[in-house]
């Protein structure tokens, strides 16, 4: 049953106090998993594909089986309605300062191409403040179209991102 995956969210702020607004947004994902999520370390990392003098990341990733009621269509609905009720601004610019940021890496091994939802996240195998809080969680994950390790793909990255243990 798809209720039984594990789903993979990672979450990122750079503005405002990120490091207690991403401990809140753990808090509050709780009330969509089965079990309490477990939560990487956080990481405070360089923006990529942000506008000049952007603010860096704090990022984390947390695991956790949804409730059987979900699907990953209504979990990015919640997760989008969560970014909203933390202040997200509809986006004036691309990757602009946000208080919240809540992307579905990964549902199991589902795959989704749809506007609304790509499955796995198109981008997550190449980015650091991804694979590296994905690694503490999931080290052995292999993204459904990838066929190396998140681990593998973590060390095999070839970017100048930066990401280091958020103290």
């Amino acid at each position: 049953r798809m209720a039984e995956a594990v789903a993979f969210v990672a979450l990122g702020s750079n503005l405002g106090d990120s490091a207690n607004l991403l401990r809140a947004a753990v808090a509050r994902l709780a009330a969509f998993a089965v079990a309490p999520p477990r939560c990487s370390a956080l990481w405070r990392s360089t923006p990529v594909g942000c506008p000049p003098g952007s603010p860096d990341f704090v990022n984390a990733v947390v695991a956790f089986t949804p409730l059987p009621h979900f699907a990953p269509e209504t979990l990015l609905t919640e997760l989008q309605a969560l970014e909203r009720a933390f202040g997200r601004q509809p986006k004036l610019v691309l990757n602009e300062a946000r208080p919240l940021d809540l992307d579905l890496i990964v549902w199991g091994s589902e795959v989704r191409a749809t506007p609304a939802l790509t499955l796995p996240h198109p981008r997550a195998h190449q980015r650091r403040f991804v694979l590296q809080p994905l690694s503490e969680l999931a080290p052995d994950l292999v993204l459904p179209g990838q066929t190396q390790t998140v681990a593998e793909l973590l060390a095999g990255l070839r970017t100048n991102e930066r990401s280091e243990e958020h103290t």
